[in-house]
């Protein structure tokens, strides 16, 4: 976030995924840099005892369709289980109950996927398990002044774009239970003429995932 609060960085957009849209309201000037990392750390914090309430988990799934992998989330029965992250084409994370997740990945596999990766984190991010996490974190970000975005901001829940405060807002608090549709995000980005995406920080993954979501734009990196 740092890196993009110059006066010489002026993104026409901006998105970022999962706890990184907090990095794109700082770059498009919606939320100061030192509020940004109280919300994130405010976050964290309700997240946390949402993960200890309740044991859960995630897989990454490679080489099913989007709709094969929602159709078996949904028939997993007396679990949680749901697409949390669409990542790109062929990659989608789920998240849920231990038992979910360890029965979605078996049938994935028989489905035919490639992979069905169990991921070593702390809980179901992005799930209805997060649900008690909403309160405490949204009464940060109510307390927290977020001006109108100098950009539209693409947000996960609708990956659409953004610059009411109001609505941004009540996307950050819906985006604790709510899938991030990075996929399509993207492909809204694109349709609406951005062709030079820069990735802030010391990864390349979302150049990766843009890359293969669009591969006629350019990606690349600042860190």
């Amino acid at each position: 976030s740092a890196l993009c609060m110059g006066d010489d960085f002026k993104p026409e957009m901006t998105a970022g995924h999962s706890l990184g849209e907090f990095s794109a309201l700082v770059a498009a000037g919606a939320l100061n840099f030192e509020d940004g990392l109280k919300l994130v750390y405010a976050r964290a914090m309700a997240m946390q005892k949402a993960c200890e309430a309740t044991p859960s988990t995630m897989a990454a799934i490679l080489g099913l369709a989007d709709e094969k992998v929602e159709e078996i989330c949904a028939a997993i029965e007396g679990e949680v289980c749901v697409p949390a992250n669409y990542n790109c084409p062929g990659q989608i994370v789920i998240s849920g109950s231990v038992p979910g997740i360890e029965k979605a990945c078996e049938l994935m596999k028989a489905a035919g996927a490639k992979r069905a990766l169990p991921l070593k984190v702390g809980g179901a991010f992005h799930s209805p398990l997060m649900d008690p996490a909403k309160i405490e974190l949204e009464a940060a970000i109510n307390a927290t002044e977020i001006h109108t975005p100098k950009c539209p901001v693409y947000q996960n829940v609708d990956a659409k774009p953004h610059t009411d405060p109001v609505e941004i807002k009540k996307n950050l608090v819906a985006q604790l239970t709510a899938s991030v549709r990075w996929t399509q995000t993207v492909k809204n980005m694109v349709a609406d003429g951005a062709t030079d995406f820069t990735e802030c920080g010391p990864g390349a993954v979302l150049q990766g995932m843009i890359k293969k979501i669009e591969p006629s734009v350019d990606a690349h990196g600042i860190a």
